[in-house]
């Protein structure tokens, strides 16, 4: 099929200007982590069929594709247009053209959530605690909490010792039966360093009277300091809000620009059809299996603020999150309103029927094409965790030479 094409200058125009765009990367994971733009997503051109229904729900939305000479291009086109997709376009040139222009190319996965991250700690100087200093604390048995926000598989394949399962946004809505005591120093982790920043700043800017700290480099820092990890634990972190938490969350996401919406504005967003609107659900598994409302898909908050390219690869799109306590949303919210996307938070909803059952899994790709990530698993060498923050490091200032990205921070 005759595909038309578009410049990385014509791209790069339309991110600037906040246009409806899929910049589809149509290699393997593996290699889409060794380069490509910010704000391109992932989708194997051999994973469109299980992929493309879900990730882009509106069929006339403008797409352009591109890989690095391989010749995915034309295969990937007719997946997509035998689905239904009628606006698909060609990078002209593809990856080497976009190079070739002086743009920036970004390495590893989910690397404009990251870098986001990178900028929150550059702009707000979220404080931190290093490796040793965290194992001190331990080791004196001092008043602290340390609460991993990590999903829970993550958590339990290695943790920190004595930590406590509270994955990402869920932290507000948890901190106070956490960390009960306000002098109780609570200490947030992940296995780098977006998800501790990230869930650090967001106990800050919620208002918490605890002090609160990031355990610099998370897991990978712990390692690299040779540091003892525990595995199999299985401590969640149970539900009580600090006190005027939910409030103060819904002022964050209020100073961030997020709207409260409610069912007729919802509706009004659902049949506007020139206009993607993703719709996610931000709350944990098991709350949804028990009831949610139709046509909203489970992404919990803390993973679609890590992952939003995989959740949304249009950039330009609308965002509707919900949440039957509000107080994750919220939060959610105001990441992705930060990181430039239009976000509303829908108000109330579930005292109508909902709908029971798990929530729809993507089949996980091939091993073999999956980029092996430096802080996952328990026998990552220390030179590629070394090198993974090193690569983290440099965020700030590859965004500053890209330009494209719209971040701002509160």
């Amino acid at each position: 099929m005759k595909l038309p094409t578009v410049t990385p200058a014509e791209i790069r125009r339309a991110l600037l200007l906040r246009e409806e765009i899929a910049l589809l990367d149509l290699r393997y994971e593996s290699a889409f982590a060794t380069g490509h733009p910010l704000f391109a997503a992932n989708m194997a051109a051999d994973r469109i069929a299980v992929e493309a229904e879900v990730r882009l729900p509106r069929k006339d939305v403008a797409i352009v594709l591109y890989d690095d000479g391989e010749g995915l291009v034309a295969t990937g086109a007719e997946r997509l247009a035998a689905l239904g997709y009628t606006n698909i376009r060609v990078l002209e040139g593809g990856l080497k053209a976009w190079r070739a222009a002086g743009y920036e190319v970004f390495e590893d996965v989910n690397s404009y959530s990251k870098a986001f991250g990178e900028l929150v700690e550059a702009r707000r100087h979220t404080p931190s605690l290093s490796a040793d200093e965290v194992a001190k604390l331990i080791a004196e048995k001092a008043n602290i909490a340390i609460l991993d926000v990590r999903r829970f598989d993550e958590y339990a394949t290695m943790n920190i010792p004595g930590s406590v399962s509270v994955p990402g946004a869920e932290l507000v809505l948890r901190a106070g039966q956490a960390a009960p005591d306000p002098e109780t120093t609570i200490i947030v982790n992940c296995a780098g360093r977006t998800r501790s920043i990230i869930g650090t700043q967001s106990l800050i800017n919620a208002g918490v009277p605890n002090k609160v700290r990031a355990l610099r480099n998370g897991t990978i820092g712990w390692t690299l300091s040779r540091h003892t990890l525990d595995h199999g634990a299985d401590r969640r972190g149970a539900i009580g809000p600090f006190e005027g938490g939910p409030a103060k969350a819904r002022d964050v996401a209020y100073r961030a620009g997020v709207r409260h919406i409610g069912a007729s504005e919802a509706a009004a967003l659902v049949v506007q059809t020139d206009r993607t609107l993703y719709r996610f659900d931000v709350r944990d598994a098991e709350e949804y299996v028990a009831g949610h409302l139709p046509d909203f898909r489970h992404y919990p908050g803390g993973q679609l603020v890590q992952e939003t390219d995989m959740a949304a690869p249009v950039r330009g799109a609308r965002i509707l999150l919900t949440d039957d306590k509000a107080v994750r949303a919220d939060m959610t919210a105001s990441w992705l309103a930060q990181m430039g996307w239009e976000v509303y938070v829908l108000e109330g909803g579930y005292d109508g029927a909902l709908e029971v059952g798990p929530p729809r899994l993507l089949p996980k790709p091939d091993p073999a094409h999956r980029y092996s990530r430096p802080y996952e698993g328990t026998d990552v060498a220390q030179a590629a965790m070394q090198a993974y923050l090193d690569w983290e490091y440099g965020l700030v200032e590859q965004l500053r030479r890209d330009g494209t990205h719209g971040f701002y921070v509160i």
